[in-house]
């Protein structure tokens, strides 16, 4: 459940939870580097290291929610398949690369997908943590898109950028989806 908890909140809720996190001097993460006696630095607002807190956000969002599709699919291989390499004499590595991770790959796919099209949508947390700053370090594809269509009021152009966007998606989810075809057509 605590792997889990973090899927549901809201994303507002998330991204104000980890502003406490990266305020510089009085932070979490600024008391924890404090007492290994780093110096104090502004996580959000160097260009530098915001984009790679906000990644660090997301991450810690998602992965309860893609943690599930993987644990149905390591429960769904059979454990005939672990005797059957344990009794060939196939070592724990071995049994991963060959059987797990093949029989993972429409789960990591899937996976793969949704945390791509994830990765899109996600403006919240950009507007609320460093409205994509600094120096646009920050602003992403659907920030952007946000601002001209909100900010400077420019629809026309909003919208060409948003069917830009889904066609980068649709483009994106076929070529997998045919890749996955191909690797299972193979086999």
């Amino acid at each position: 459940m605590a792997f889990f908890t973090p899927t549901v909140l809201p994303m507002i809720a998330v991204a104000n939870i980890w502003l406490f996190f990266y305020t510089p001097t009085y932070g979490l993460l600024e008391q924890f580097t404090g007492l290994v006696g780093l110096p104090s630095h502004n996580w959000l607002g160097t260009q530098s290291t915001a984009l790679v807190c906000l990644m660090v956000v997301s991450v810690w969002k998602e992965a309860g929610f893609f943690m599930i599709f993987y644990l149905a699919a390591l429960q769904a291989i059979p454990p005939s398949l672990a005797e059957a390499a344990a009794i060939e004499g196939a070592g724990r590595w071995y049994y991963f690369r060959r059987v797990v991770f093949p029989l993972l790959m429409p789960t990591t796919l899937f996976v793969l997908i949704n945390a791509v099209i994830n990765s899109f949508r996600l403006v919240d947390h950009i507007i609320v943590m460093t409205k994509g700053g600094p120096d646009n370090a920050s602003s992403l594809l659907l920030y952007y898109i946000y601002e001209v269509g909100f900010k400077f009021w420019d629809s026309a152009y909003a919208s060409a950028l948003t069917v830009v966007l889904l066609a980068i998606l649709a483009t994106a989810a076929v070529a997998q989806f045919v890749f996955l075809e191909k690797r299972t057509h193979y086999q």
